[in-house]
């Protein structure tokens, strides 16, 4: 890309300080408004530049390994927010180990997901190191399933919430001469995105993601906390992740 980076380098350093071990929650919330604010706005600030000069941001896509423990919960974390952030996911059937997405995406959005979803995989993890199960529970797998599920609902939810903000925003705001406006814009992105996942995979199955266990009202208490600045390839078809 050929773009200035500074505002991705600013979020960067607020989300390193999110993850940073010592931060309080009322902390991490200041740092969450701020780094939401700035992704989203990027991510539209560039896709208005290359409505002008395509060059500057083209359609791309990604395959991304999600190694175990947790490998199909934390694809969930990953698929929430590339979609959030206009991308289009489809999880693959990879080894029992592993989880497989491919993301679908102009290269910026792809890259802001891959930036929070980066941070948001350690804070995540930091939380639930420090958050025991409640005495007398039967599964703590179970339970600690349900806690990441809570987490990144909250996540995922406050994610797309900015990113709805800023696009209203920018909406609102007069175009620039001779330009598209911001929803005209995003909304042809997404259609391209949308074409090229299919052309990829012309047959895909919706995925739903079920959990058990008590630890889903704290994860997402935590989530809400936290910084944000299925198919198989077999004889099943790929779940779309939208």
């Amino acid at each position: 890309m050929t773009s200035d980076n500074a505002p991705l380098d600013r979020i960067r350093k607020l989300l390193a300080k999110a993850e940073a071990h010592g931060v309080t929650p009322a902390e991490a919330e200041a740092l969450t408004g701020k780094a939401a604010q700035l992704m989203a706005r990027y991510g539209i600030d560039r896709a208005l530049l290359a409505a002008t000069r395509p060059e500057t941001d083209q359609p791309a896509d990604r395959l991304i390994v999600i190694p175990s423990p947790w490998a199909a919960v934390q694809a969930h974390l990953l698929c929430g927010i590339a979609s959030a952030m206009r991308c289009r996911c489809i999880l693959l059937n990879g080894a029992a180990s592993a989880a497989q997405v491919h993301i679908f995406g102009y290269a910026c959005d792809i890259e802001r997901a891959e930036v929070l979803y980066t941070s948001l995989l350690l804070q995540m993890h930091h939380a639930l190191a420090a958050t025991p199960a409640p005495a007398g529970t039967r599964s703590v797998r179970a339970w600690r399933r349900s806690w990441l599920l809570g987490f990144i609902t909250a996540v995922i939810g406050r994610v797309r919430a900015a990113e709805e903000r800023a696009a209203d925003q920018v909406a609102a705001e007069p175009p620039a001469s001779g330009t598209p406006g911001a929803a005209v814009v995003l909304a042809s992105r997404q259609q391209v995105i949308a074409r090229r996942a299919q052309q990829a995979y012309p047959v895909t199955r919706k995925g739903r993601v079920t959990y058990s266990g008590s630890g889903y009202r704290d994860g997402y208490t935590k989530g809400a906390q936290a910084d944000i600045g299925t198919g198989r390839l077999t004889r099943r078809p790929p779940v779309s992740l939208r």
